[in-house]
């Protein structure tokens, strides 16, 4: 057996046909709990929504849920948490599920697509061309461009990539998806008009980009649960000090799902500035608009309304500022 680590943000599949509707052939054991439910979960936008859930007899569970297939879903024990990722095929699939540390006590057999994502994950350097050059008509290939290089490539690089892919590739919700960002990130780019937005800041008052866009502005993305978002806000934080007498702004987009850890993230950080959100976490329209697919991230826009930058991190920030704001 094959112990499958899988990480947050990561699942692939193997070589397959379009997806298409079938029973799924799935069952297992669950091990090291007293959970009376399995629950499985369908992946969309980087969430999980439960579509089935099975009790458990005897330590066994079995699922015979129609679901396209092959396709990644979730298995869960408690749906407050992050599920085990799992790709799904046709073919009869065995999962030992336990709670302990998901993706590295959780065993999975079965699934070819399964197996394939191991590899990918277990690979250093990985040339994500060369990849799909390998496993061109693998659901695999199309989802790591999906998940986990959309938002590292240009969009010339991310088209480059999809024309690599098979036919029975073509059709994919991800291959879709990235066709969709890709139209949106060629507006996006350095010179062109920032798009304009509404949404409602924490006391619930309706607040248009448009109308608070002064000086040069700062349309950052961020939440309270991102690691790296909250690791950057000291940066900002130190550039608004510097600039903002001298014509700098932001306006904080937050992917947040509650309230209260947004406004708490808020005070926390001490990010006096403008904030938005309209709790929808990664079905954020303002992220959406922006083809945001990975925080932090940020355009940094002038008084016109036009780009001047994108994704300034660290010290990049304060030395655009002080070359625009002298």
């Amino acid at each position: 057996m094959k112990k499958i680590v899988v990480f947050l943000a990561l699942c692939l599949g193997a070589t397959t046909a379009q997806a298409q509707d079938a029973n799924v052939q799935l069952k297992g054991t669950v091990v090291d709990t007293v959970a009376q439910y399995v629950y499985l979960q369908k992946f969309h936008n980087k969430m999980f929504t439960t579509i089935d859930s099975v009790k458990v007899t005897d330590g066994k569970f079995s699922f015979k849920t129609k679901v396209k297939l092959p396709e990644l879903y979730g298995l869960s024990l408690n749906t407050a948490d992050s599920p085990l990722y799992i790709f799904l095929e046709k073919s009869p699939v065995t999962v030992k599920l336990s709670p302990v540390k998901y993706y590295s006590t959780s065993v999975v057999e079965g699934s070819a697509s399964q197996d394939l994502f191991d590899t990918y994950r277990k690979t250093k350097d990985i040339d994500i061309s060369k990849f799909i050059t390998e496993h061109p008509g693998s659901l695999v290939s199309s989802y790591v461009l999906y998940r986990n290089w959309s938002y590292r490539l240009s969009p010339e690089e991310i088209t480059k990539n999809i024309a690599l892919l098979d036919k029975s590739q073509q059709n994919s919700t991800y291959v879709k998806e990235l066709q969709e960002l890709v139209k949106v990130l060629n507006g996006l780019q350095v010179g062109k008009k920032a798009p304009d937005f509404v949404s409602n800041d924490p006391e619930g008052k309706s607040v248009r980009f448009s109308e608070n866009n002064k000086g040069y502005t700062l349309v950052d993305f961020w939440a309270s649960w991102c690691g790296p978002c909250r690791r950057e806000n000291p940066n900002i934080v130190a550039a608004y000090k510097e600039y903002h007498d001298k014509g700098f702004n932001i306006i904080g987009i937050s992917l947040d799902k509650r309230k209260e850890n947004w406004v708490k993230g808020i005070q926390d950080d001490h990010l006096d500035w403008l904030h938005v959100s309209d709790l929808l976490f990664w079905n954020s329209a303002i992220a959406k608009l922006y083809g945001v697919r990975a925080i932090p991230a940020n355009y940094l826009v002038d008084s016109k309304g036009i780009i001047v930058a994108r994704n300034l991190h660290g010290d990049e920030l304060q030395t655009t500022l002080k070359s625009l704001l002298k």
